[in-house]
């Protein structure tokens, strides 16, 4: 039976880490923060070689891109129903395109018998 991997946050590591740092024995901190004292060790040597700024630096990149897309999606999501709103009324209204239309006057004016007096 595999069990499920846990993730933990940036945060939760550095705060994990500074208990150690502060002076808390490694299995104490470890067990106190349910974690195995092996992964303590790894997080404790990331911090100290300044892993964890470069991971907060990307998981708020991450989170920018997140917030950019998602406002992306709306505006796509608009615009989708603009263009099928716009369909149907191109649908429902009604054709003259059998009608001669003047770019000035609208109708052409009906053609007269007669000369000009």
């Amino acid at each position: 039976m595999s069990r499920k991997r846990r993730t933990f946050s940036i945060d939760f590591k550095k705060a994990v880490v500074a208990e150690y740092l502060g002076g808390e024995t490694l299995h104490r901190v470890a067990r106190r923060s349910g974690i195995d004292p092996s992964l303590l060790r790894i997080w404790v040597e990331k911090a100290e070689a300044g892993d964890f700024d470069s991971e907060t630096a990307s998981a708020e990149l991450v989170s920018a891109y997140e917030r950019k897309i998602g406002a992306l999606e709306r505006l796509v999501g608009r615009q989708a129903l603009e263009i099928e709103f716009l369909k149907g009324a191109l649908r429902a209204g009604p054709s003259r395109r059998s009608a001669p239309i003047s770019v000035i006057s609208g109708p052409l004016a009906s053609p007269s018998s007669g000369g000009a007096s």
